[in-house]
Order: C-alpha cells, then structure tokens, then sequence
C-alpha cells in the first residue's frame, strides 16, 4: 500500500459539469451493458435493496454514474441527504455502512480494487489515519476550498470536513448552577469528586478532545487534568454519549462531556429533559469541535462523481440539512442554524486546525492509558 509521502502530488481538477457525449456507438454499447448487468454497483446496502429506484436513479444507473460510498455515518442520518443529491444530480449513490475502523481495515485490504470512490466518515482523526495509510487521493476544488474553511481540510486536499459536532459540557440544573462550570480542565479539579461521567477513552471523540488539550497545554498540564477526571468519576466510564446524559438525567452523576448532535437528538424527542448544555472554555480556547468529513479513495473508479458529491455536500442546501436533520452545525460559514441548534445560543469555537487531532492522536491515547482512563 502506498504512503502519503509516495503518492502523487499532483491534484486532481474538478469538473463543473459531468459531461455525456452522446452517439450512436455510446447507446448500442448502453443497451448491451443494460442487459448484460455489467454496471451493476459493486456492493448495494439493504436499505438500497428495499426501495424500487426512482426515475433519476435509474438513470445513473444507465449511465454507470454510481458512487461507492464505504460510510461509517449513520445510514438513517445520511440517506436523505444522498437521495437529494440523485434527486438533483441523477447521479445514483451506494451506501455500504460500518464502523471506522473495519472500513479503513477494508480499503487497505481491497487496495486499488476497492469498488469505494469515497469515505465518508466522523472525527478528523480517522481521516488523518486514512490519509496516513495511503487510502486516499489528493483533490483540488475551487468549491470545496472556498466553501470549507482551511482549518477543516487537509492541506494536500486528501479529506475536507463537512460537518461540524461541538464536544462540550453537560450538566444537571437541579444540582449545578451554570456559573460553577468554566473548562473542560475545571472539571478535574476536586470539588467534582463523585460527580463526574466521562465516556470510555477508547472512543476516538474523546481522544481528539485529550489531543487538542495536548496543543493547547502541553502533555504535563494535561496528563493532570486527565487524572483529575478519572480521580473525579462518579461511576464506570460509558460505551457512548446517549447513555451518559441518560445517566446525568437520572442523577447518577452532575455533569459530563458529550457530543452536542446526541443531546439535540435526545432533546428533539424529548423537549423536557433534565439537561442543560454549557459552552466549555468561553474564556479561553473556545469549545473542542470535530468533524465529518470525507475523501476519494485512492482506487476510486469514479472519482468525478465523488467529488461532484463532495461539493454538493457542502453546498448550502446540504449544510442546512446538516443542521435540521442531523443536529449538527454547518461546516460552511453564514449558513442559518436549526431553531434547536440556536436556542443553545452563540459560542466561541477552537481555531485549531483539526489535523492535530490525528497527528497527536497516539500521544493521547497513551496518556490516557498512563492515566487510568478507560
């Protein structure tokens, strides 16, 4: 498998239009592929399987124009914003859905005989690591450049950021005043003993949080929040956020750290629950963001479709969709928020660029283990 440093630095040039050129010869070559099946996707996910496909799908179809997405979003999340996308493109999408880390282990596997164009995936660490591993090709777009922020992309153009999820505090309102809370290293101090849910450090959220602590502080100041938080925990670390703002609904503990889209989903079903959201680090550095994103694999068949995908998903429809549907916040400036996402109010994000995330991520998975954070 090539590494980032051996593969080509030369970008590839976006199309504006995905041009068909029509003849005589292309339509007797499409109607024999149409009835021998030989542009038949590669992998199509059950969801794919259980509808009949729509006017514009069967079109792409027609003309091969599908693209291999290896995804480790949450189908139900992600699926409408694909449909849109065929709907408007007539470009078919095939969703194959796992975890990050079996995808990643997946294209290394398939190499260039990936059937995948794209990976879309959550957390720049993830992608950094993808990057690293040579699964990703370099893309030049005018669009994607000027639509995402620098901070949010990767500086040779191997994965952009298209959404963004804030990681911040939680906390009980019956038993916590939003005036006690301040810094996510606050909460390592002792006046949080027996009060405090984290969830477990295996998961890579929280290791991109502990790595920018890292740039920020330094690996001395921050080994000694990160024993503070577990000399503080109130109970077992959690498998996964929902779990760990049920557990502060039900007072099992005051405050905690979660991502800010799993409170929104929690919220959207359930408009009374006994939890508040605080903006960690106003004073400071500004509250830890992360990223979905995406990046056409190195043995994409499609790459053109991939990255017309790419763009249209940080285009401003999308990004609007992002925050209605997905209760995350646009990764592209000026676009208007969810009514939730807004009643949250205005807060001061990290300007780090999320790329650290992924280069310091080792150093904080040892901390972490050096620490006795689960």
């Amino acid at each position: 498998m090539p590494s980032r440093a051996m593969m080509s630095a030369a970008p590839m040039t976006t199309p504006l239009f995905l041009t068909l050129k029509t003849s005589s010869a292309a339509l007797a070559l499409s109607a024999m592929l149409a009835l021998t099946g030989c542009n038949k996707p590669a992998e199509q996910s059950s969801a794919d399987n259980a509808e009949a496909p729509t006017k514009s799908e069967s079109a792409a179809a027609d003309t091969g124009q599908t693209v291999t997405i290896y995804s480790s979003r949450n189908e139900q999340l992600i699926k409408p914003l694909l449909d849109e996308f065929t709907k408007q493109t007539g470009i078919n999408v095939d969703l194959v859905t796992d975890s990050s880390g079996p995808l990643i282990a997946r294209l290394k596997a398939e190499g260039k005989n990936t059937p995948a164009d794209m990976l879309l995936t959550v957390d720049a660490g993830n992608l950094w690591q993808a990057a690293q591993d040579g699964l990703l090709q370099p893309v030049h777009s005018t669009v994607l450049d000027s639509n995402v922020p620098a901070k949010y992309r990767d500086p040779d153009g191997l994965w952009t950021g298209l959404s963004l999820r804030a990681r911040t505090i939680f906390y009980d309102p019956s038993k916590v005043k939003p005036e006690q809370l301040s810094t996510y290293a606050d909460l390592a101090d002792p006046k949080w003993k027996g009060k405090l849910c984290l969830r477990t450090s295996k998961k890579v959220y929280n290791q991109s949080l502990v790595a920018s602590m890292i740039e920020h502080l330094g690996r001395d100041k921050t080994e000694q929040i990160v024993r503070g938080w577990v000399a503080n925990l109130a109970t077992d670390v959690f498998s996964d956020d929902t779990n760990l703002l049920e557990a502060i609904a039900a007072g099992q503990c005051e405050v905690g750290i979660a991502n800010s889209y799993y409170y929104g989903r929690i919220v959207d079903e359930k408009p009374d629950f006994p939890v508040k959201i605080f903006w960690a680090n106003q004073g400071t550095t500004g509250t830890h963001v992360n990223i979905s994103g995406a990046g056409v694999t190195l043995g994409a068949k499609n790459p053109e479709g991939a990255i017309k995908l790419m763009e249209w998903l940080s285009s401003d429809q999308a990004q609007g969709l992002y925050a209605s549907a997905d209760k995350e916040f646009p990764v592209k400036e000026g676009i208007d928020k969810s009514a939730l996402l807004k009643s949250w109010g205005e807060f001061k994000q990290d300007d780090i660029n999320v790329q650290k995330f992924g280069a310091l991520q080792t150093q904080a998975i040892q901390m972490m283990d050096k620490a006795g954070y689960k």
